[in-house]
């Protein structure tokens, strides 16, 4: 079973499991992923908290703790930010945490070419943070909008979801995207899980999958979920026939 510890935010963590869903489309109900989706949302606002690195990092052991009594197998976070607090919670957690990030950038490995420069949108906190940084720097650049590209476009991008004004979103994002493009960014990280929503929200799963400039960690944390799902599913089964 999957735990996915969500709320961070809401639509983010419905956006997840749809396309944990669609991923793993079944012709009965009993083909589709067991999972488990807990919507804390009261957990602290991580970009207000980040010098409050305790307060939130006791609401994610909670959270995490909560599935890992409720026997999930693994667990998965859709929140880019949060993966600040990733190492210190893995080690409070006896079953594996997925990392958003570090899957991004497994899948980049695999389909950019090295030392190309690839483009990130998110929060300002997840920059500062460098949680995709730290995985990133040894084989791309990774390129940011400027400042005021940042202050007036992605950042009201993304409160503009959390709101639930997704066409807002959706229009007041692209300037930030066409600065990435002519940095020429062989690709752009969708770094805040609002984010894909904004871009995608009235495009068909088919476009998203197929998208030639558009990394969605939320789409690529599900395909690596599935895998993981996949394997303790098969072990499950050697054991029975055992």
């Amino acid at each position: 079973m999957i735990g996915i510890l969500g709320g961070m935010g809401t639509q983010a963590g419905l956006d997840f499991c749809n396309k944990l869903a669609i991923l793993n489309r079944g012709k009965v109900d009993q083909k589709y992923p067991i999972f488990i989706l807990y919507n804390k949302s009261n957990i602290p606002g991580r970009p207000e908290n980040l010098h409050k690195y305790n307060k939130v990092l006791k609401s994610l052991i909670k959270g995490c703790l909560l599935l890992q009594k409720n026997k999930c197998k693994f667990i998965v976070i859709p929140c880019n930010t949060a993966h600040y607090w990733y190492d210190d919670l893995q080690k409070r957690i006896r079953i594996p945490i997925i990392s958003m990030p570090k899957e991004v950038y497994l899948h980049a490995k695999k389909n950019c070419k090295n030392n190309s420069k690839i483009g990130i949108l998110a929060t300002e906190e997840t920059l500062k943070t460098n949680v995709y940084y730290k995985f990133f720097y040894k084989n791309f650049s990774l390129i940011s909008p400027k400042k005021s590209l940042q202050t007036k476009n992605v950042n009201k991008a993304i409160k503009y979801v959390k709101m639930g004004k997704i066409k807002n979103a959706e229009q007041i994002i692209k300037p930030a995207i066409n600065y990435l493009i002519k940095m020429k960014c062989s690709k752009i990280i969708l770094g805040c899980t609002e984010l894909p929503i904004a871009i995608f929200a009235f495009k068909s799963f088919k476009k998203i999958k197929l998208s030639k400039i558009f990394l969605d960690p939320n789409l690529i944390l599900a395909s690596a979920s599935m895998k993981k799902y996949k394997s303790f599913q098969a072990r499950g089964l050697k054991q029975i026939k055992s």
